[in-house]
């Protein structure tokens, strides 16, 4: 298996991880199809999205793949006037990641993350291992631990 560079991050950090694989050809790299690639369950599977609040500062926030960003509940959790997802022209520009692969581990910079508060009940979590057809599984405390996270209610 190749190591991307999430999982070399990890190494060197000695966090322990699972790698998963899945199949691209399909061009099925939404969180949900992920999710039924891999056979898990969809509250294990998190996506990784990259938000900007209206003061142009860079958010990173986590929540399962079938569960939708409540802005508003993210835009009081940074103090933000307002929050909205970051254009997908900008997303490599800033993350380093292309859409599909962007992974909260190993961004060109370390942006304030969040990570929604069910995460808390579950021992480990799926995120993207920062290439298309690529997962890592990993202790959502050791996840909390390396991205500096916090954990907030950012669901609707």
């Amino acid at each position: 298996m190749i190591k991307t560079n999430v999982m070399r991050i990890l190494d060197k950090m000695k966090v322990e991880y699972g790698a998963i694989t899945y199949d691209k050809k399909d061009d099925k790299i939404d969180g949900v199809s992920v999710a039924k690639k891999i056979g898990r369950d969809e509250k294990y599977v998190y996506k990784t999205l990259v938000t900007m609040g209206s003061s142009k500062t860079i958010y990173v926030i986590l929540i399962p793949v079938r569960e939708e960003i409540d802005f508003k509940k993210a835009g009081k959790a940074t103090n933000e006037k307002k929050i909205e997802m970051l254009d997908l022209i900008d997303l490599q520009k800033y993350t380093g990641y292309v859409r599909g692969g962007c992974s909260p581990i190993g961004m060109k910079k370390q942006y304030k993350t969040l990570i929604d508060k069910n995460a808390v009940n579950i021992e480990k979590v799926i995120v993207s291992g920062g290439k298309i057809g690529y997962q890592v599984e990993i202790n959502v405390v050791s996840l909390r631990g390396i991205v500096d996270g916090q954990f907030v209610d950012l669901i609707k």
